[in-house]
């Protein structure tokens, strides 16, 4: 009998990435968690933009999550926003971000800013903003969005936009799995 060996080397498989999405306000605690703990990895580890994510708009924030899943089980947080009342009528979104794993799924962004500002109207919101870093500012033209200001914040280039809302109508609120498609062939 012939001694087979073979290496297994870790480089030539892609990581797993489970094949469908929900988009839809963090409720269990494990959600919450892992929502604050994607903020921290993207905006204080990866992008050292902050030192400490959390802020006092989270106090009354609604965290909006993107939950990956299989078999109609969502079990991982692959994206996130927040949403927050500054005034009556004005809302304010924030502190999007989306698991590096899962930023080839162009759709989890849009999900996440369509989830939003549709939660935002469907709550009273008569004008929708949100500080954006200058690099995504073409992203949210595309997204029926304006530019109002450039700003500077954190020592990096940001602007202050504000989305059309006549584009985001209010949403169903029956919660289903989205399929995931890769956009690897765009």
């Amino acid at each position: 009998m012939a001694n087979l060996a073979f290496a297994l080397v870790d480089s030539t498989f892609e990581p797993f990435r489970a094949g469908e999405l929900l988009v839809k306000p963090a409720s269990e605690s494990w959600e919450k968690q892992a929502y604050f703990a994607l903020r921290r990895a993207v905006f204080s580890d990866e992008q050292q933009l902050l030192a400490q994510d959390k802020d006092h708009h989270d106090f009354q924030a609604i965290a909006i999550v993107a939950l990956a899943g299989s078999c109609g089980m969502a079990d991982q947080v692959v994206g996130a926003v927040r949403i927050y009342q500054a005034e009556p009528g004005l809302w304010f979104g924030g502190r999007l971000c989306v698991a590096p794993a899962y930023r080839r799924h162009s759709m989890i962004g849009k999900a996440l800013v369509n989830e939003a500002v549709s939660r935002a109207k469907e709550l009273g919101c008569e004008v929708f903003r949100a500080t954006v870093q200058a690099q995504n500012e073409a992203y949210f033209h595309a997204l029926h969005w304006q530019t109002l200001d450039p700003l500077e914040l954190l020592g990096q280039p940001h602007c202050l936009m504000q989305a059309s809302l006549v584009d985001y109508p209010l949403m169903p609120r029956q919660v289903s799995l989205l399929p995931l498609r890769s956009n690897r062939h765009a």
